[in-house]
């Protein structure tokens, strides 16, 4: 039986109108687009759950902030009250905007990582593998086993497997690791949290065989919610005081703020060594590739929303409430017997598509195939997250088999109601009901070199 809806902590105070196109409209429309749901128009999806990054609703404060941004181009006052928010919340000395996440990756990983070095994760997220093969790097991925198995249900799923972080460490030497990236939440592995104590132990490996320790922090206060809900010495901790402490083991940080930051543009960069000649060499890259580092690529409004979504974010009310939305379509699925990445994530749910059509080959990309059937049964705009999203070796070209083959339903903040989670758990349903209708999937007819999810061609595979 579905859980108590958790209420809204807020009242709609403008309204986006939505259309609902027909079945027949959907079919050709996903055709047109190649089966590629990034192709598809806005106007076209009835609820896009394409991705929780920049499709937030801000609030009265962060639209007032908008107002009153400053467009100076260097040394605006929106620029010192974000570095005051960043430097309050992380506790870091330095603290540098720039326009989305992977543009910090593009600015710092290249300070670090360079062809024959790899980069360690708990699990690298698609545009920030990206960003270390373009560094000339190679990522490589460990999570605990536990994350494999959709099932199963434990605890901080998204923590970094420590045993095996030491010994891929002594593998390759420890001159030849530029670089160890905690992600949390952990995106890749369905936005499943990483405790303090794995952030701990997972920076004293890097501390003993003196490798730079970063954070990818896109959902920082999700994770710290889980943390003060699931770590016992953290029950009573408040979420800024969990952040703080999860955030000291590390050197480095980026983010994309468009997550937990409530904001439709922008990202951070933060060092703790606010006076390390690493800050000189981010100035330096961020003024080629992002403009002065007091504006960072985003103007004086994006900079005054941001301060303000900062600590929005982290509110407890607030986050009760992002929680409980995910928990509630949680149950519904659980009632339904569909499978997922579970416990249920951070930001969203992470259907386990391989289930769902366990008869089409990772290589047909079932991932991909639930996401179009959602836009073909509602509308529902959604993405692979699987072996389609993973791609090819970047040595050999080889079709990668991912160890999840996922479809993410990625919820934005703040956007969506009980009824349409209601529409999303009923359409998953309906495809489950007929699911042995479908034995065949998709395959690729052109695809770019790298991030090809984004831009690929495919067509159904006719058997």
């Amino acid at each position: 039986m579905a859980i108590k809806y958790f209420p809204e902590p807020f009242r709609i105070k403008s309204v986006e109108p939505l259309r609902m196109l027909t079945r027949a409209e959907r079919e050709q429309k996903i055709k047109e687009a190649n089966y590629n749901l990034f192709y598809l128009k806005g106007e076209d999806c009835y609820i896009d759950l394409l991705t929780d990054s920049g499709t937030n609703a801000m609030s009265q404060e962060q639209w007032a902030g908008v107002m009153k941004g400053d467009e100076a181009y260097a040394g605006a006052s929106s620029y010192y009250k974000l570095v005051e928010a960043g430097r309050d919340i992380f506790n870091y000395e330095y603290i540098q905007p720039v326009h989305q996440g992977r543009a910090g990756e593009k600015v710092l990983f290249p300070l670090f990582l360079s062809k024959g070095k790899v980069a360690i994760s708990n699990m690298f997220f698609d545009t920030t593998r990206a960003h270390v093969e373009l560094a000339g790097a190679r990522a490589i991925d460990c999570v605990i086993e536990d994350a494999k198995d959709p099932a199963k249900r434990v605890k901080f799923k998204g923590n970094m497997d420590v045993a095996k972080l030491e010994a891929l460490i002594k593998e390759h030497g420890a001159e030849n690791v530029g670089l160890v990236v905690m992600t949390v939440t952990n995106n890749s592995a369905g936005g499943q949290p990483v405790s303090i104590k794995n952030i701990r132990e997972s920076a004293a490996v890097c501390k003993k065989y003196h490798i730079p320790f970063h954070i990818d922090a896109a959902r920082y206060a999700e994770n710290a919610f889980f943390i003060k809900r699931d770590e016992e010495e953290f029950k009573n901790t408040s979420i800024k005081d969990i952040i703080r402490e999860t955030f000291k083991y590390a050197e480095t940080f980026t983010m994309s703020a468009k997550k937990d930051a409530i904001v439709n543009m922008g990202g951070l960069i933060g060092v703790k060594d606010g006076n390390s000649d690493l800050v000189l060499k981010i100035k330096a890259n961020c003024i080629s590739f992002e403009g002065f580092f007091t504006y960072g690529g985003l103007a004086g409004r994006d900079l005054e929303a941001l301060a303000i979504g900062l600590y929005e974010g982290i509110d407890e009310s607030y986050l009760q409430y992002r929680n409980g939305q995910m928990e509630y379509l949680a149950s519904r699925l659980d009632d339904a017997g569909i499978a997922y990445q579970a416990p249920i994530g951070g930001h969203g749910a992470f259907i386990d598509a391989k289930a769902m059509f366990p008869n089409i080959p990772y290589y047909e990309f079932p991932g991909q195939v639930l996401a179009i059937e959602l836009y073909k049964e509602a509308g529902i705009r959604t993405c692979d997250i699987g072996s389609y999203m993973l791609g090819n070796d970047p040595d050999t070209k080889k079709q990668l088999k991912a160890d999840f083959e996922f479809t993410r339903l990625a919820i934005p903040r703040r956007v969506y109601t009980q009824a349409h989670i209601d529409i999303m758990a009923d359409a998953l349903i309906e495809i489950k009901q007929n699911a042995h209708k479908i034995t065949s999937g998709y395959k690729i007819t052109w695809e770019p070199p790298i991030l090809r999810h984004f831009q690929a061609h495919l067509e159904p595979v006719k058997k």
